[in-house]
């Protein structure tokens, strides 16, 4: 758990150190005064670490999953090696599918004579070809499939937990129910 929060806590700090872009482009448009690759870096960055916070968040979760559910199984499964390498394929496959952002947006001038009318937004290109419309249905997919994901999940580890709550007896019986208050107190926290 905490490497995948140390991943995302990276993650959400390059959003937040790309956020003053954003921003300019919010309070004012025109004229963009970055460059064309800052441009485009931002849009990237802020794309993919979105990704990458939305799949660090869904793995969690499965993690979480296999712990409540299948807790010897968890044991074996959920390494320290394993989770890294998941990190690492999370965090590829993140930048790998919001690559096309770097080449969907840039720098364009609406009208040739000032520089006042220098816009970071999306290249005719990328509107004309259809791309960008394909783009949006792929960030609209990194909201959608993540929420069912967690919605099961969680649905599974809710069942689990009040199965779980019928089968507490014996001598500590007073304390495991108050362990199992805890857990889904933090479930349902989290």
């Amino acid at each position: 758990t905490n490497l995948y929060l140390g991943s995302m806590a990276v993650s959400d700090l390059l959003i937040l150190l790309g956020l003053p872009f954003d921003l300019y482009r919010l309070w004012r448009s025109r004229p963009w005064i970055f460059g064309q690759l800052l441009c485009r870096l931002s849009h990237y960055l802020s794309e993919g670490c979105t990704y990458c916070t939305i799949l660090h968040i869904t793995a969690l979760t499965v993690e979480r999953y296999l712990a409540i559910c299948f807790p010897l199984k968890a044991k074996v499964v959920v390494t320290k090696r394993r989770v890294k390498a998941v990190i690492g394929i999370l965090w590829a496959f993140a930048f790998l599918s919001a690559s096309p952002f770097f080449f969907l947006v840039g720098v364009e001038q609406l009208d040739n004579r000032t520089d006042f009318s220098r816009e970071c937004k999306p290249t005719p290109q990328a509107m004309e070809s259809g791309l960008l419309a394909t783009m949006f249905w792929v960030t609209t997919s990194y909201f959608v499939l993540p929420v069912i994901c967690l919605n099961v999940l969680y649905g599974f580890i809710g069942r689990e937990l009040w199965r779980s709550n019928a089968r507490l007896r014996g001598p500590n019986t007073v304390l495991r129910e108050k362990g199992h208050r805890q857990t889904v107190k933090i479930l349902g926290e989290s």
